[in-house]
């Protein structure tokens, strides 16, 4: 049986029922290629008592995973929701086609944790990722996303890609802004949401720059039009 297992937002947030599969699984696999972990490995073994192999994107889109669950029982431990990324889909999709018996153990995730900015979930527009740019590649696409979530007076969830500080996210947002044609005021920015180390920071873009200590990971929103009460809330983080 293959099961893909949410991890929550910290190293506690797995139910009892999700370590007791883990205790029973003959192969627990870690994705580690998605997120900036806001906590050690050593961390997560010690809460489900259990050493795991950490799988990168090659080993998951092999459908390795899948091959092997036809055999044992085999866990994909995913950060946060298991199947926010397509990939994770794409076993399920898989497991489907051969026949494989499978579960998924919901967890929270960053969609969750946002809620405690004040914004209103519902009045969240389409997600899209900040991809971190290369020398010669610098796509900027996403900002056409941020742009038809504006003009629905929508707020955008910008995911931050995996690696990418704070101050090369910004410059990047900042210029890609800039050649869209389109105005960035106040921001805000998430900071582990769901742990211990969680910082909500509101504020215009020039004073953004100035927290450059912003641990990872981190997501960034471009509040739409603000309702009294999120703006309210979010003053609160300002």
């Amino acid at each position: 049986m293959l099961y893909l297992i949410g991890l929550g937002l910290n190293e506690k947030s797995l139910s009892k029922e999700a370590i007791e599969i883990i205790k029973r699984c003959k192969k627990v696999y870690l994705e580690d290629y998605t997120v900036d972990f806001p906590y050690t490995h050593q961390a997560l073994i010690d809460e489900i008592g259990k050493k795991f192999v950490t799988a990168d994107r090659e080993k998951v889109e092999s459908l390795e995973i899948v091959d092997e669950a036809k055999k044992m029982d085999v866990a994909l431990l995913v950060y946060g929701s298991p199947l926010t990324a397509t990939t994770h889909i794409t076993l399920i999709e898989e497991a489907i086609l051969s026949g494989i018996k499978y579960r998924i153990i919901n967890n929270a995730s960053v969609l969750d944790g946002i809620a405690e900015t004040g914004l209103q979930v519902y009045k969240f527009g389409k997600i899209t990722s900040l991809p971190e740019w290369k020398k010669s590649y610098e796509p900027d696409s996403f900002m056409e996303i941020v742009k038809e979530n504006q003009s629905i007076k929508a707020h955008t969830l910008l995911l931050v890609d995996i690696g990418l500080d704070i101050k090369k996210a910004i410059e990047q947002l900042e210029k890609a802004a800039k050649k869209h044609n389109l105005k960035l005021f106040k921001l805000v920015i998430c900071q582990a949401l769901g742990t211990k180390k969680q910082k909500i920071i509101y504020k215009d873009l020039e004073k953004i720059k100035e927290f450059t200590n912003v641990q990872k990971p981190y997501c960034i929103i471009i509040p739409g039009e603000l309702h009294f009460m999120e703006k309210k809330m979010l003053e609160e983080f300002s």
